[in-house]
């Protein structure tokens, strides 16, 4: 430690910090030291240098990571790493139980958190909120035993339909949580944004469905395109099907190819139709495949609609333009520009635009995301902002990453 005018302050390598000031040290031409004194910003995210264990603890909101070691919950600790008000507190893991998220995850070795635990040894007593990100088909189970005083965010497709029949069909088991379902809000959140508010328990959506419903569902409300003959051709990176190993899934499987799976069955079928059908206040029906690309991630939806009697192409675009002009995550891209995979990587946007087909009367939409940021933890993220009172952008503002 040394004494100056600004009080008692402790170097670090070439600066000193003493509170919400920085002293970088440098030498001039002559070799005599120089002190440059600046301020720093002191919300958290500027003093990562200093995270540790007890600022977590400090943090407003004690946040439970459930599935902590698939790629979705290491996206929702990356995301939390520079978020104010959100500290990881617990963190599960039934295959990885006792070992750090470092070890998991090399790339997050500097976080300072929990190691992860079973799910059956999670202590709930000093979280106040749950991302969960456990596979489908074992999420209701488990929520059904929380705290009933938990927020939760359910990343898996649990409660994403309202109808229990329908899950059952594509899901292939019965629902086992019909009440949890009743009080689930559906958590595309520029669309539902008021419902999410008051929410305790908040399914977010699939990672197809937002890039499908975030163009198509203004432009239905406002009855700008037909209902009948939307055709999307959706692609998606390879972590859109999680970290399991699966054979379908390995370098020689996937690389140098297009794969289209889950031709007619794909199980976000009935999710995308349900939001469509809200929006119309009728039954939506549309033609929806799906196709595995060569790449990490990323997800791009090419959706073909005929426009309503009348319509123009800058109608559509002039109704996306005032539908999204106030929000932060949604851009509609100028007249021309095509919407690339590259552009959102690594960040909660969507990128979209809209074209005019060949055909007369048919129009062309392209809608880009990061399927694992606004496709899941991102907007899983958006959503628990939205839950606790803090504004929907917070912790979220990476801008996307290039090359």
């Amino acid at each position: 430690m040394s004494s100056t005018a600004f009080g008692s302050i402790s170097l670090d390598g070439g600066c000193i910090w003493k509170n919400e000031l920085k002293i970088s040290k440098f030498r001039n031409r002559d070799g005599r030291k120089l002190f440059v004194r600046s301020s720093v910003a002191s919300s958290p995210q500027s003093l990562q240098f200093a995270k540790t264990k007890t600022e977590n603890s400090e943090k407003s909101v004690r946040i439970g990571v459930l599935g902590a070691s698939g790629y979705t919950g290491s996206e929702i600790v990356r995301l939390l790493a520079n978020h104010p008000q959100f500290g990881i507190t617990l963190m599960t893991a039934d295959r990885k139980a006792g070992q750090s998220i470092g070890s998991v995850f090399p790339h997050l070795i500097k976080q300072d958190l929990p190691d992860m635990v079973a799910i059956k040894d999670a202590d709930f007593s000093n979280v106040d909120a749950v991302f969960c990100c456990l596979p489908h088909g074992t999420t209701q189970e488990i929520i059904k035993g929380l705290p009933k005083g938990l927020k939760i965010v359910d990343l898996s497709a649990d409660f994403r339909l309202r109808n229990i029949n329908e899950y059952e069909e594509w899901y292939g088991q019965p629902h086992s949580a019909p009440d949890l379902q009743k009080e689930a809000i559906y958590g595309l959140t520029e669309v539902s944004r008021k419902e999410i508010q008051n929410a305790r328990l908040v399914a977010n959506p699939g990672c197809y469905p937002t890039s499908i419903q975030l163009p198509l569902v203004p432009l239905i409300k406002a009855n700008l395109i037909e209902l009948r003959n939307i055709i999307i051709d959706a692609k998606s990176g390879v972590s859109g099907a999680g970290r399991g190993a699966k054979e379908a899934n390995l370098y020689t499987e996937i690389a140098e190819g297009i794969h289209s799976y889950g031709i007619t069955t794909h199980r976000h079928v009935p999710e995308i139709e349900q939001g469509l059908s809200d929006a119309s206040n009728s039954k939506v029906t549309v033609s929806f495949t799906p196709h595995l690309m060569p790449m990490s991630r990323g997800m791009q939806s090419t959706i073909y609609v005929e426009m309503a009697p009348g319509v123009t192409i800058e109608d559509l675009y002039q109704q996306l333009s005032i539908s999204y002009e106030d929000d932060e995550f949604v851009v509609l891209l100028e007249k021309g520009a095509v919407p690339h995979t590259r552009n959102v990587r690594g960040s909660n946007y969507c990128f979209m635009n809209v074209f005019p087909d060949r055909i007369p009367g048919r129009a062309i939409i392209i809608s880009v995301i990061d399927n694992l940021v606004k496709g899941a933890s991102g907007q899983a993220l958006q959503n628990l902002n939205l839950m606790m009172g803090f504004p929907e952008n917070m912790g979220l503002l990476y801008q996307p990453l290039f090359p």
